[in-house]
């Protein structure tokens, strides 16, 4: 057809060496990815700074984020080039949140009376700098050891067996239990000013939801058409970004007239833009985040364990993640003949990632976002997190009153049991220090409460495969199964790595190791019914992603 290509099905090449998207289709494929990616990247810091002391050091805070964002960069690039190499961004998670506020909770990593005091914080001082810094090297080496469990399980292939017991009943409370304990942070911040937490709200829904299929003639350049105007989905595509700029604007213009009230003591004042102006002129133009920047990371029994229920969690979500990109995709198989999905979008976007954590202005920038205008943004992202992990149910029998009872049990002692555990630590005493801490945060820990338990039950309490949802879970991705050796082209290491010139012989005998098989006439049957599929998985994605609702 002729005239502009619809911006939400920009049929571009999806590997690596394949040639560079036009720009519209850059910027739609790096909206299909996690609605919550970019806002985690600033939530993860700013929850975590509370908990690290840092509630007062608005230029602790901005380097925080510059630093996710530089690793979460680093890790995008990995993930693209050596790892699954889907188009996901590696974002910040918050599977890591609950266990890592539960261990800075436990008596010995309070914080101190004077760090919540603002008068009485100097953040240059070695006192201050040692009080937050030691939490952050306790919370880096219990992630860095629990992460090598992480590794252990991947490249065992002790996952793809763990698959056959972890079904949806088990994924939906853990992903659910990973956001619902965070509502006390979101209220927190969002009731430093309900009504422009609830402005940002109504900003982002009507972007996101009311106006999404409005489209925006802006200039265009392609080859062949020259200049030109092209519908582009703005709202669609930057919801979010568009509701914090609208917010933070008015919050500066209702600053600068004085509608909001410039004494501390009164309702409303944390809302101003001037209370954490001055981030910005301290922060450096230029940082570069690396490893040990705030000392040797230290290692203790409990934030290891407690880290270990994150882990998992991460896990579970991660699994959900790549099945979703893959289905998006059509299938794995069909994106290797399509070409739907454009790595090359991903590694520009990590690339921005690193020069943002690069340059320390946006980082600052980041931080200085009133709080208000923050805690509209969690109540609509850890609302759709919770969604998401609710939405694994779609596979189950929900008329079922076996799964009604897993799930509802599940989440509701996800979330009662910690609330006890956190009032009533001393009943959980037994006289080891190091045992009592591991207790009191995997008991704290609302994710990994939920998800034993729907694991427990849903594996032992009697129940037929599709009543569970695991026939429907791999009648969904079967498609994977069929064009293995066409998946192994599509996502074979760069740099000849694994081919015959750089492989070696005993590779196949580990688990995290694709074996190959010969054959052309085989590669040719399953090309061929790729392509035959491919029509109907583009056609099942476009209804797919036309009835998501994306924040």
């Amino acid at each position: 057809a002729e005239g502009p290509t619809p911006l939400w099905r920009c049929p571009w090449p999806g590997v690596l060496n394949d040639p560079v998207p036009p720009v519209p289709c850059w910027v739609q494929s790096l909206r299909e990815e996690r609605p919550q990616t970019m806002g985690g990247l600033v939530a993860v810091p700013l929850i975590l700074s509370k908990e690290l002391c840092l509630q007062h050091d608005l230029l602790t805070q901005s380097h925080l984020i510059s630093t996710i964002f530089f690793v979460s960069g680093i890790c995008t690039l990995l993930q693209v080039f050596f790892g699954v190499r889907l188009p996901i961004i590696q974002g910040g998670t918050f599977a890591f949140l609950t266990p890592t506020l539960a261990m800075l909770s436990l008596p010995k990593w309070k914080c101190p009376a004077w760090t919540q005091n603002a008068t009485l914080v100097n953040a240059s001082s070695p006192e201050f700098i040692e009080v937050w810094q030691t939490r952050m090297r306790e919370v880096q080496g219990a992630i860095i050891v629990a992460s090598c469990f992480q590794i252990l399980v991947g490249f065992s292939g002790l996952i793809g067996f763990l698959m056959r017991f972890i079904g949806p009943l088990t994924i939906a409370p853990t992903i659910t239990l990973v956001a619902l304990p965070l509502f006390d942070s979101a209220g927190d911040e969002a009731g430093q000013h309900w009504g422009i937490a609830f402005m940002t709200i109504s900003f982002i829904v009507l972007f996101s939801q009311y106006l999404k299929d409005v489209s925006v003639p802006l200039p265009s350049y392609q080859r062949g058409k020259k200049c030109h105007l092209s519908p582009v989905y703005l709202f669609q595509i930057f919801p979010v970004l568009l509701g914090l700029s609208l917010s933070w604007l008015l919050c500066y213009v209702l600053t600068v007239t004085d509608v909001l009230p410039a004494d501390p003591s009164i309702y409303g004042h944390l809302a101003r833009t001037d209370t954490r102006g001055d981030v910005l002129s301290q922060a450096p133009w230029f940082r570069l985040p690396y490893p040990g920047q705030w000392g040797v990371p230290t290692v203790s029994l409990a934030g290891i364990f407690g880290i270990l229920a994150g882990v998992i969690s991460s896990m579970l979500e991660s699994v959900g993640d790549y099945y979703a990109c893959a289905r998006l995709s059509g299938n794995v198989g069909a994106l290797g003949i399509t070409k739907v999905g454009s790595r090359t979008v991903i590694v520009a976007g990590a690339c921005a990632m690193l020069l943002g954590g690069i340059f320390g202005k946006v980082g600052a920038m980041l931080a200085s976002i009133p709080g208000p205008v923050i805690g509209g943004m969690f109540l609509v992202m850890f609302g759709v997190i919770t969604a998401v992990g609710i939405s694994n149910l779609q596979y189950t029998d929900m008329n079922s009153s076996r799964n009604i009872f897993i799930f509802g049990f599940s989440v509701f002692a996800g979330l009662t049991v910690p609330n006890w555990a956190s009032k009533n630590s001393t009943l959980l005493e037994t006289g080891i220090i190091q045992l009592d801490q591991v207790i009191q945060v995997l008991l704290t820990t609302g994710m990994f409460v939920g998800g034993l338990l729907g694991f427990i039950l849903d594996n032992t309490i009697p129940g037929t495969q599709e009543e569970r949802g695991l026939l429907a879970w791999k009648h969904s991705h079967r498609g994977e199964a069929d064009n293995s050796q066409l998946v192994s082209k599509v996502y074979d290491l760069p740099f000849g790595i694994g081919t015959k010139h750089g492989a070696v012989s005993w590779f196949r005998y580990l688990p995290a190791c694709p074996k190959r098989q010969r054959g052309g006439k085989r590669m040719d049957e399953l090309k061929g019914a790729g392509q035959e599929s491919s029509v109907k998985a583009s056609s099942e994605r476009d209804s797919e992603i036309g009835a998501v609702t994306r924040i």
